[in-house]
């Protein structure tokens, strides 16, 4: 993998990435015309209720401590903190069933950014490795291959802490020229004033890069036998293309926040989950398949927090604290709607798939903190452009917003949902290195919230 804005001699590996797009494979299309995806993966398990669900007939110690507000669908209510978002349900889909079973976030983010269950992905030790299946951006990358660009990109760092990254947020036994390029590391604090940098360090000029480039290349001139072989003939060719990336005005305009106006930045909002969300856009709209945004928080000290994780008792706040904290609701709320407003003002709406959850729910009982705990057996997601349906309301809870009790839908259903809106059939094949089939998904489209 590399990681723009600090380049080295590693970087040289972006050809991986690239080779893909030598050899597409014929992969029938099936389903919608979505030609990018978007994912805002609220990593920690946003609470149902508190968001898309809300529960105002559940009894006290279960009932959210939020008032449902009307939004544009009549009937169908959401949040009092989420204004913004009330504004746009004519525009989307929401999803109150989905469900596996559960509770833990290694194996819940495996099976919710991968669409395929592990249980052994357990919390803590589920580091990513070559046997593990890709994540969607992977499988786009590897199967709609794009050129000049990555066909995925993590912002602004990957699902992680204490030294391990999750297993789920890479390509997996697809191989690294499919892994997402990832621009921060996992416990990284960005700049404020730089959030996505895509320049040199003041160590690395760019005719230092190209000396290393020259330097690689005269190694590899040490044995021309090697050379001789096609292989390493078309290594040469990903090569001299990963360098044009690298330097590509297209690339650095794409991850430079910068070019947008104060007036766009201030509605995204200036902190990195709104800049973030912005940065979703340029990228899309530059050629990448998918993006995804871990949703994440680096603390003072450095450390990273799943503050969608919301039991409460951080850095001195409740659960329900944590949702009304700038980082949680109201940038979601903020940058969803701008985002919303820019995919529709540009013409990009239909072509644009906005897809939002997490790995899980949150109990229905409020804990001794005021907050809400692991729930796998019930959450919502949210889908949008894409050719969704506005307005519509797929699956019921019950009344403590707890389980499903109408249209169950598995986070294997909800990627076959996303993998449909691209054109993309749950049955076409991926193959790993051994050259054996496997199927993208094993989940059902839900064909019904298209049209």
């Amino acid at each position: 993998m590399i990681r723009l804005g600090q380049l080295g001699c590693g970087a040289l590996a972006l050809p991986d990435l690239l080779r893909a797009q030598q050899s597409p494979a014929a992969i029938p299309s099936a389903g919608g015309k979505a030609k990018a995806c978007i994912l805002i993966y609220l990593w920690g398990g946003p609470p149902q209720m508190d968001l898309w669900d809300p529960n105002p007939e559940a009894p006290s110690g279960i009932r959210s401590l939020f008032s449902p507000i009307p939004t544009k669908v009549p009937g169908t209510h959401v949040s009092e903190q989420m204004p913004l978002f009330a504004k746009l349900t004519d525009k989307l889909a929401i999803i109150r069933s989905l469900t596996h079973d559960s509770d833990e976030h290694g194996n819940s983010v495996y099976y919710t950014l991968t669409g395929h269950r592990d249980p052994r992905k357990i919390f803590g030790r589920n580091h990513r490795t070559r046997q593990c299946q890709p994540g969607m951006g992977s499988v786009l990358s590897a199967l709609r291959p794009v050129a000049d660009m990555p066909g995925t990109v993590t912002i602004p760092r990957p699902i992680g802490h204490d030294g391990v990254t999750y297993s789920g947020t890479h390509a997996g036994f697809l191989g690294p020229r499919h892994d997402p390029l990832e621009i921060g590391r996992v416990g990284e604090e960005s700049k404020a004033d730089e959030l996505f940098p895509l320049t040199l360090p003041d160590t690395v000029s760019h005719a230092r890069l190209l000396a290393r480039h020259g330097l690689v290349r005269t190694l590899e001139g040490m044995d021309r036998k090697l050379q001789a072989n096609p292989s390493t003939v078309d290594h040469l060719e990903y090569q001299r293309q990963a360098m044009g990336m690298l330097l590509s005005s297209n690339v650095r305009t794409a991850l430079d926040i910068n070019k947008e106006t104060p007036a766009v930045r201030d509605r995204y909002g200036r902190n990195e989950w709104g800049e973030s969300i912005l940065m979703c856009r340029r990228l899309v709209e530059s050629g990448v398949r998918l993006v995804t945004l871990s949703w994440m928080y680096i603390q003072k000290g450095g450390n990273v927090a799943n503050v969608w994780d919301n039991h409460g008792n951080f850095e001195g706040k409740t659960g329900y604290d944590m949702l009304k904290a700038e980082y949680c609701l109201p940038s979601l709320d903020r940058g969803f709607h701008a985002l919303m407003e820019d995919l529709t003002g540009r013409g990009l709406i239909d072509q644009t798939l906005v897809a939002m959850f997490g790995e899980f729910g949150r109990t229905p009982k409020i804990n001794a903190t005021v907050g809400r705990d692991h729930w796998g057996a019930c959450q919502s997601a949210v889908l949008a452009g894409g050719g969704i349906r506005g307005g519509a309301l797929y699956g019921k809870s019950d009344k403590q917003s707890a389980y499903p009790v109408d249209n169950p839908v598995s986070p294997a259903d909800l990627h076959a949902t996303i993998y449909h809106a691209l054109g993309l059939a749950p049955d076409t094949m991926v193959y790993d290195n051994l050259n054996r089939p496997h199927r993208i998904c094993d989940g059902r489209p839900l064909t019904c919230l298209f049209g």
